[in-house]
């Protein structure tokens, strides 16, 4: 008896022994080989397959060094479960790197060497209410070439690989290409004068979208009536082109003969177009903005008195308490989105305030592919109508039934806008002799070289901040975050035409957004009904105000005109009526149509809550039911 229990103790121990060597055995394995399970549909927390082609492209190891504080009085909560996914990543880059990534870590306590080796290497600490400095930031370097994310805000996560991938590759390609930026509005900031200083105000920065750029590339500012692209100008991006000059379009037109890759945001009604308005704080009369001879010669036309609304993307927002739409503040969704185009496959919402559309056939040799479009629930409206408000294009609204192209691409051979060559500068009478000799120069290029491509998006407000991000301070430092995919489209566009591609589809992944399309239709459905209420109250208004104008005038002339006959009481009576039964059917629309979406959150809430639990014991009876049949078989 004694020997069976002791054999039965020495197994017990010997089992549990060897269990505690495998948990360490397969403890060690896990920490050498980090792998993590990614369930989310898009895969956004799997290296992209643009992220590993950059990878792929090193053709020597990359060191990264990661400074993140550590302790719990020196490290927030939200701070510290971040810095471990950072980890995380970093650790996956450095599996797919094969070698070509070396990662160090370092602790930057106050006073120690990693903190004056963060500061050397450009990442800043940021302070905390208790006076503590922290530090999470990165620094690549490779050779004699250095790149630093200074602070990783958890508010930028979704962009975290994208910003990695992109150091990666600054620093394995330091040579940037030239962007260059042609356009009348305040892209690139404005000083503030010293009387407007005085009253506080602040000068304008650059846009979030030159920053952007700026990081990737070399961008330069062209004057709108330039003569003559720079030969080192490999992208021109040009943005709301108003008024402009022939000699600028033979310019551009000349820069895409040579092959120079071509970039236009043409705007119908530009809301930040400020050059001919005295009052800042009314709409737009200035007009559009277009580049009529290039696109004439292209076979495309672009109306710059009209723009475009649609009340599937129809803008919807709050204003003092109540709902309002904006029909032509486009609000863009797969719908209206080329999903099967690089550039555009992984964008999923953009805002497109007051945008035009592209028409017409793509001249002999070019071939068009529409980028953005609207859905046959659309119609051009006069631009000076779209900014009266929702309700002036709502009112009298009716869809084409076709759809409009927001945004195209022209690829192929292009031929030269300008056949006679340089256009006549308009000089003084005494400079004429000069003029008629440089026109006369037979340099200019007739057709382009070869296949070639220009991208054409009939919106320029979309690259504006406040379309594009939400900028935040944290810890004192600027902080931007998208709030859609217009940064996004107008970097991918330009990467793709400066040739590197991989980082598309890595930024592409940072905008993605499910909008509830589900719930987005009812409401279309119900404020369809809205509408038709309302048109319809305000037809018995003008019918009530026209009888009551013929009783008014059929009075005789002994009677009182200020007081109410008879008839016309019961016709105001009759309206009232009309009124209040219009008034409650609307009320009524309305709880039904919160009841639904209601119900539609509430089944979603508990599909959620409940569905997986259900699953999980549904899975287990079945198991055991299962096991119980077995066992009996035996």
């Amino acid at each position: 008896m004694k020997k069976k229990q002791l054999e039965v103790l020495l197994y017990s121990v010997v089992g549990v022994g060897a269990m505690f060597l495998v948990i360490v055995a397969l403890n060690f394995i896990f920490s050498v080989f980090k792998g993590r399970a990614d369930l989310t549909q898009e895969k956004l927390y799997t290296l992209s397959d643009g992220t590993k082609a950059i990878l792929k492209k090193l053709e020597g190891p990359v060191e990264i060094r990661y400074y993140a504080t550590q302790g719990e009085k020196e490290m927030p909560a939200q701070f510290k479960a971040y810095a471990q996914r950072v980890e995380d990543l970093l650790a996956e880059y450095k599996q797919h790197a094969k070698g070509n990534i070396e990662i160090k870590k370092f602790n930057p306590a106050p006073d120690s060497d990693a903190e004056d080796s963060a500061q050397l290497d450009g990442v800043e600490g940021q302070m905390l209410p208790n006076g503590e400095h922290l530090y999470l930031g990165l620094a690549f370097s490779y050779l004699d070439a250095k790149v630093a994310l200074p602070f990783l805000s958890p508010d930028r996560e979704k962009l975290l690989e994208y910003d990695i991938s992109r150091a990666i590759s600054q620093v394995g390609n330091p040579q940037k290409p030239v962007v260059g930026v042609m356009t009348p509005l305040p892209m690139f900031g404005q000083p503030m004068n010293p009387m407007m200083m005085r009253m506080g105000q602040q000068p304008q920065e650059p846009w979030v979208v030159l920053n952007e750029l700026q990081r990737d590339f070399t961008v330069k500012q062209l004057q709108m009536d330039a003569d003559r692209i720079d030969d080192d100008v490999k992208v021109l991006m040009v943005v709301h082109p108003k008024n402009i000059s022939d000699k600028a379009q033979y310019a551009i037109d000349q820069f895409v003969m040579r092959g120079g890759r071509l970039i236009a945001f043409l705007d119908p009604v530009a809301i930040m177009d400020r050059s001919e308005q005295q009052n800042p704080m009314m709409p737009n009369m200035g007009g559009g903005s277009s580049m009529d001879k290039l696109l004439k010669a292209w076979g495309i036309t672009f109306d710059t008195t009209k723009v475009v609304a649609d009340r599937t993307f129809t803008t919807r927002y709050v204003q003092n308490g109540r709902p309002q739409e904006a029909p032509a503040v486009l609000s863009l969704n797969p719908a209206g989105i080329n999903k099967e185009d690089v550039v555009t496959s992984q964008i999923d919402n953009l805002l497109v305030p007051f945008a035009g559309v592209f028409s017409g056939t793509p001249a002999e040799g070019l071939k068009k592919t529409v980028l953005l479009y609207t859905t046959p629930q659309s119609a051009l409206v006069e631009g000076f109508m779209a900014q009266m408000g929702g309700d002036a294009i709502s009112k009298d609204f009716k869809p084409s039934g076709t759809t409009n192209a927001i945004a195209i691409r022209l690829a192929g051979k292009f031929k030269t806008a300008f056949p006679e060559g340089k256009p006549a500068d308009t000089k003084p009478e005494a400079d004429k002799d000069e003029k008629k000799e440089e026109t006369k120069a037979g340099d200019s290029l007739k057709e382009a070289k070869g296949e070639n491509v220009v991208v054409l998006i009939g919106d320029a407000d979309m690259l504006y901040d406040q379309f594009s991000v939400q900028i935040q301070n944290i810890f004192g430092q600027k902080i931007v975050i998208p709030r859609n995919g217009n940064l996004n489209l107008a970097q991918s566009v330009v990467e793709q035409m400066t040739g590197d591609s991989n980082l598309i589809g890595v930024r592409s992944r940072a905008t993605l957004n499910r909008p509830f399309t589900v719930v987005q239709d009812m409401q279309a459905k119900a404020e369809e009904s809205y509408r038709a209420k309302i048109k319809q109250i305000e037809d018995d208004l003008r019918e009530t105000q026209t009888k009551l104008n013929e009783l008014q005038a059929k009075k005789e002339k002994g009677q009182q005109r200020m007081i109410l006959s008879p008839e016309q009481q019961a016709e105001v009576e009759k309206f009232r009526k009309k009124e209040a039964e219009a008034k409650r059917e609307l009320k009524e629309v309305r709880k039904n149509l919160r009841k639904d979406i209601d119900s539609l959150e509430n089944t979603l809430k508990w599909a959620n809550i409940a569905g997986m639990p259900i699953l999980v014991a549904a899975f287990g009876i079945v198991l055991a039911v299962v096991k119980n049949k077995r066992a009996r078989a035996k």
